[in-house]
């Protein structure tokens, strides 16, 4: 299907380009969003009409961004989740926790806006991107530990997946003689069985 973009895609386009993309695409994500418009003469015709309104409408967003990105770039965020002693966590940190992470310290965030090729399965400090608008994009940092006191720890730059304590590699000593003993006294109470049957 062709389309027209009304904004700025990545991996697409820029306003006003006209693509050709998968009518799957179009129908459940581009049109419903209203980030494109099907190509046809009446809409190309409502674009030209319409272009420096979106063309205003999408600086002014743009610069709105910009003021954020200008503040929440670089910012460090922590989450408390379960892990095992490696640093596996029970489960993941996904962009929902990551979203509900940086609203509770006063930045409004959509978890949509959160770009994570995977969920984050380890603790430790991770690079997360935000996209604020198609044409800007902040990193900030996710800070995942056990509790308050091992994130401020990583924050310093420890690390914590690895064990600190040594493992210790225990040899069990056979004693032959009791085992002689006791395959003696099996062989004993089986003879002892068969002479009562006897009887």
């Amino acid at each position: 299907m062709k389309i027209i973009l009304l904004e700025r895609v990545a991996k697409l386009g820029q306003m006003g380009d006209t693509v050709k993309v998968r009518d799957g695409y179009a129908r459940n994500y581009l049109l419903p969003q209203g980030k494109a418009l099907r190509a046809n003469k009446a809409n190309l015709q409502r674009f030209e009409n319409e272009r420096a309104q979106l063309e205003a409408r999408n600086l002014e967003r743009k610069t709105e961004a910009e003021q954020v990105a200008s503040t929440l770039d670089g910012q460090s965020f922590v989450i408390v989740r379960q892990a095992g002693e490696t640093g596996q966590l029970y489960g993941s940190a996904s962009p929902r926790d990551i979203a509900e992470a940086m609203t509770e310290n006063g930045f409004s965030v959509a978890r949509s806006q959160v770009r994570l090729d995977r969920p984050i399965k380890t603790i430790g400090l991770h690079t997360v991107a935000i996209v604020l608008h198609p044409e800007v994009e902040v990193s900030v940092t996710v800070n995942i530990a056990r509790s308050a006191d091992e994130a401020e720890r990583q924050a310093r730059g420890e690390d914590l997946t690895s064990r600190d304590h040594d493992t210790f590699e225990f040899e069990e000593e056979e004693d032959e003689e009791g085992t002689e003993g006791e395959g003696e006294g099996e062989e004993a109470s089986a003879e002892d069985e068969t002479s009562e049957e006897a009887l």
